[in-house]
């Protein structure tokens, strides 16, 4: 049965705060109601000083969605982990583990944007054991027991819900990452479809004597938007799409590989390439993927249109995918 996701990062190029609050209070409804009819999982991410307004607080916003949702998980996919102080990290993860019930993934990388490091006086050239530091705190932190932390001793609590911790992934696509989940027997998310990394985590694994498993995406995971006439959307809102896919595309180098890879520099030759894709109920179903990845407000689109794709998508293709 394939997962279903809808993906939120809050992006909007022109907002003002009334239309940027707005847009937030939309998403929350929006959440509700993906999660009254069955979706999986919300999905969202940090990314920080983006001009365009891209979510830089994802805890906070799982916060509201789990106190407007009963079942839904949330994956903050990916967090920026050298960014945050680990107890600080160790605390908020806990209260939001035991406030959702256990509902909260949190997939930890290090980002690619060394502007983001230099916002925050974080040495870039560090962030290797920076995560190592994190990765290594929370799992300590959340037995709630005492432990020794940069040479004193500390206590986090309280203790998650979830046991022996909340869910924590592991995010990259280097050797390195798999390497660093290997070690802590952690699971190991890729940034994009990379059997080879799958395989080289997995010998890791067998090394460190540890325990893990990978949560990798499909070599085709395209980001969908669902719309009864495909080229009426091209046509009124592809701009919004082409947005995010230029934003992306100046962040990433040739080193970093990610399902969210494009190369367009028009509309229509975003629509040609695929990674975003506009499609009718009968034919998301017939895509035949293993993950259904819904981003209804995508790069600024407007919400009356992110409602329309998602009313589409959890009443005309969640329901048949059981079947």
């Amino acid at each position: 049965m394939p997962f279903s996701v809808v993906r939120f990062n809050l992006v909007d190029p022109r907002a003002t705060p009334d239309s940027l609050s707005a847009r937030y209070r939309a998403a929350l409804a929006m959440a509700a109601y993906a999660d009254e009819h069955g979706v999986d999982t919300v999905q969202t991410e940090e990314h920080h000083g983006v001009e365009n307004n891209w979510l830089p607080s994802p805890f906070a916003f799982a916060g509201a969605v789990f106190g407007a949702t009963r079942k839904i998980a949330v994956t903050v996919s990916a967090i920026i982990g050298p960014l945050h102080d680990p107890l600080r990290l160790a605390e908020d993860i806990a209260v939001l583990d035991l406030l959702s019930g256990g509902r909260l993934v949190t997939v930890a990388g290090i980002g690619y944007r060394p502007e983001e490091y230099e916002e925050r006086g974080v040495d870039w050239g560090r962030r290797g054991k920076l995560q190592d530091l994190l990765l290594e705190t929370l799992l300590t932190a959340w037995t709630g027991e005492p432990f020794t932390y940069r040479g004193r001793t500390v206590r986090v609590t309280p203790r998650p819900f979830t046991r022996p911790h909340p869910l924590l992934l592991v995010g990259g696509s280097s050797r390195a990452a798999a390497r660093r989940a290997a070690r802590l027997g952690l699971p190991f998310f890729p940034s994009a479809h990379l059997p080879e990394l799958d395989a080289y985590y997995r010998e890791r694994c067998a090394e460190y004597g540890t325990e893990g498993w990978t949560m990798m995406p499909a070599e085709e995971t395209p980001l969908l938007h669902l719309s009864e006439d495909p080229d009426r959307t091209w046509a009124e809102h592809g701009e919004h799409f082409l947005h995010e896919a230029r934003t992306y595309a100046s962040w990433q180098s040739k080193d970093i590989r990610s399902a969210v890879r494009s190369a367009a520099t028009t509309v229509a030759e975003l629509r040609a390439e695929g990674v975003y894709r506009v499609v009718t109920p009968e034919e998301c179903l017939a895509l035949g993927l293993e993950s259904l990845v819904l981003h209804p407000l995508c790069g600024g689109m407007p919400v009356e249109e992110g409602w329309r794709s998602l009313r589409l998508f959890c009443e005309g293709v969640v329901p048949r995918l059981d079947g």
